[in-house]
């Protein structure tokens, strides 16, 4: 009986896999190429944006830096000059996504209609513009060199925690850069539980639970992450990056390094943007995330606690736990 279970559920994940993979190629339709791409080879970003102005500089650079040779950008509709600034980066295809958020799961359509087209074959890095990849070595080891030693041990992904940073005593003002602005985060209060279906650890916990979500710890955010992959024909997210199909992508390899996304939505200025999401209820439950964050009152300030720490590189969040170098060495 268990065979046949099992064999009713890989059929049911593959039909959805499908599914998402079809809705994805019928989404593209919304999507309109601004700028072309440079490159066709190497490790590529895909995002969708909509008004990241201030954050984009420090996420083109921190990713040029780590060795990505394309970026692949899905913007929804941005009105605070993001649109322009990535049409002139010689490394950006820029491409105006028309349609609804919401209705493209999230991004998660336009960005697989891209991949489709450009990323079959290649390593693809899909992010928010409020992430910042880091794994162990990275300033010294990039991005290439690992996807090449996944390459060489039949590895398809990388999974990742979502560090989220917040401000506190010390922290640089608004213009500064992102990381400096944003220099703490919560070393402990994380906790997982294995989803059985999909092969991956949900992982829930850190600031917003704290400082947004303590009447229902259970509604706060996920922190885990998939966002390095192997992109091949058929492959899917399915929801957001947090695990994707074929699932055996979602599983944690001992011998595999783990990275971290280290997360600066939490910005000062935060409540501006909140108001506006809540009111556009395109995010996931009609952006019911930024009504916590408007009901919360919090502030970069307000987050920090006893537990928190000042972020000082990769050796420190290895030393907590909260990422593994793996064989990587």
């Amino acid at each position: 009986m268990q065979r046949v279970d099992k064999c009713l559920e890989n059929l049911v994940l593959r039909a959805r896999r499908q599914r998402l993979a079809l809705r994805s190629l019928r989404k593209g339709l919304e999507l309109r190429r601004i700028t072309p791409a440079a490159r066709s080879d190497g490790a590529a970003v895909f995002a969708c944006i909509r008004d990241e102005a201030l954050r984009l500089p420090d996420f083109l650079d921190h990713y040029r830096r780590l060795g990505a040779a394309q970026f692949y950008i899905a913007d929804n509709g941005s009105t605070d000059g993001s649109a322009a600034l990535l049409a002139a980066q010689p490394d950006v295809s820029l491409w105006a996504a028309r349609g609804s958020y919401r209705r493209a799961r999230f991004g998660m359509d336009w960005l697989g209609a891209l991949k489709r087209r450009h990323g079959c074959g290649r390593w693809c890095l899909t992010v928010d513009a409020d992430e910042l990849l880091i794994y162990p070595d990275w300033e010294t080891r990039p991005l290439p060199a690992l996807c090449a030693w996944l390459d060489a041990r039949g590895l398809r992904s990388l999974p990742a925690l979502l560090l989220d940073l917040h401000g506190g005593p010390g922290a640089a003002g608004p213009g500064g850069r992102i990381l400096d602005q944003l220099p703490w985060f919560d070393s402990a209060s994380y906790r997982a539980q294995r989803d059985p279906r999909y092969g991956h650890d949900w992982i829930q916990g850190g600031p917003r639970e704290r400082a947004f979500f303590a009447a229902d710890p259970r509604a706060a955010p996920a922190l885990n992450k998939v966002p390095l992959v192997r992109w091949k024909p058929g492959q899917a997210y399915v929801s957001s990056t947090h695990h994707l199909l074929p699932r055996g992508l979602n599983l944690r390899r001992e011998e595999a390094p783990t990275g971290v996304l280290l997360h600066t939505k939490l910005l000062p200025g935060l409540s501006g943007r909140a108001a506006r999401e809540a009111e556009r209820g395109e995010h996931y439950r009609g952006g019911a995330e930024y009504r916590a964050y408007l009901q919360g009152g919090g502030t970069a300030v307000a987050l920090h606690h006893p537990g928190s720490r000042r972020f000082s590189g990769w050796r420190q969040l290895e030393a907590l736990g909260l990422m593994s170098r793996g064989l990587w060495a």
